[in-house]
């Protein structure tokens, strides 16, 4: 199929299952809203109108060695972190949204600049006060990156921009108990997988059908699938608190299981940022993040001999520490 065609039919599928689970959304949002605001009053506002803030961090780590008789090789790394939330209340109604964006980059003595972390997610999420500490929410959030990510030889792609891209729109309850914690439950949440690059769509990455093959077994360029749809439920935890005096946690926690394949199987997503604040400018961080999904097959060694010889799902684990200058803005 040619590709122009293939995108037209991508975009199609996109917007008709995205058409669908909005409306579905309207309709359950406006059902409850009915239900609910003929028997309750509305409590007093904690913030009226649009809250804006933000935070960005800038880290830098250098190895330099002269002589040095254990051995050793210079390097030169950044990592930047940036974040900005807008949050609203009004009466019975909130919004609140967030920007999050990461991008580091490392170089070690003798070699090229590689990237070494690279993410953007958008959170949406509006909420209807059913209660003291609950509300009616919908919520959609986006995941994805900025730029391409290629082996250490750099002959093979592994990931790109909207490759992959996560994509969850989600009805349920959020549970607020105070400022700190969110614990958001959807039992209506569709989950959508897009990976736009079609070398990497024709492998089947990111759980993506792959291409079809003719009868020598050669991949048919272009036949792989872009688009993924998944059904299922969905808990999302949000945790921000300031542990002790100048040190910060910050956890998120995403849990989706998917009501048509293996409904048993739970995919895990876990980000933990611990910030430590030196003073008005100089900070440092710890942030480590585990994710889990059936779905996505990882290289691996299998007998231990050195070589790949298979592919599984795997946990998939990674940490940054950072050291470097901070700017908050409110």
């Amino acid at each position: 199929m040619p590709l122009q065609a293939r995108k037209t039919k991508l975009f199609n599928q996109f917007s008709i299952a995205m058409h669908s689970t909005f409306t579905r959304t309207f309709i359950f949002i406006l059902a409850l809203f009915s239900v609910t605001a003929a028997s309750a009053q509305a409590p007093p506002d904690t913030l009226s109108g649009w809250n804006i803030s933000g935070i960005g961090t800038l880290n830098f780590s250098q190895v330099s060695l002269s002589n040095w008789a254990a051995g050793g090789q210079n390097s030169l790394s950044v990592l930047s972190v940036a974040g900005a939330r807008a949050d609203y209340r009004k009466g019975r109604n909130t919004w609140n949204n967030s920007l999050d964006f990461t991008y580091g980059l490392v170089k070690l003595e003798g070699g090229r600049m590689q990237k070494s972390d690279d993410k953007v997610e958008l959170n949406l999420k509006y909420g209807y006060q059913a209660s003291e500490k609950w509300y009616y929410t919908a919520q959609v959030n986006l995941k994805t990156q900025l730029t391409p990510t290629y082996s250490v030889t750099r002959d093979t792609l592994l990931s790109n921009f909207f490759s992959p891209a996560y994509i969850l729109t989600s009805l349920g309850m959020d549970y607020k108990p105070n400022d700190k914690l969110s614990v958001f439950i959807s039992p209506l949440t569709g989950k959508f997988t897009i990976v736009q690059n079609e070398e990497l769509a024709d492998r089947g990455s990111f759980g993506v059908e792959p291409a079809d093959r003719d009868i020598e077994g050669n991949i048919i360029s272009g036949t792989g699938e872009n688009f993924r749809r998944e059904f299922g439920g969905y808990v999302n935890v949000r945790y921000n608190n300031e542990i002790f005096k100048n040190i910060t946690l910050q956890s998120k926690l995403d849990l989706f299981t998917n009501y048509l394949r293996k409904a048993k199987n739970v995919d895990v997503n876990w980000e933990n940022q611990v910030n430590f604040k030196v003073n008005e400018i100089i900070s440092a961080s710890v942030f480590l993040h585990a994710i889990y999904d059936d779905d996505i097959n990882i290289n691996v060694d299998r007998n231990g001999d050195g070589a790949i010889d298979g592919t599984g799902p795997r946990l998939q684990f990674k940490e940054t520490l950072g050291i470097g200058i901070s700017y908050k803005f409110k």
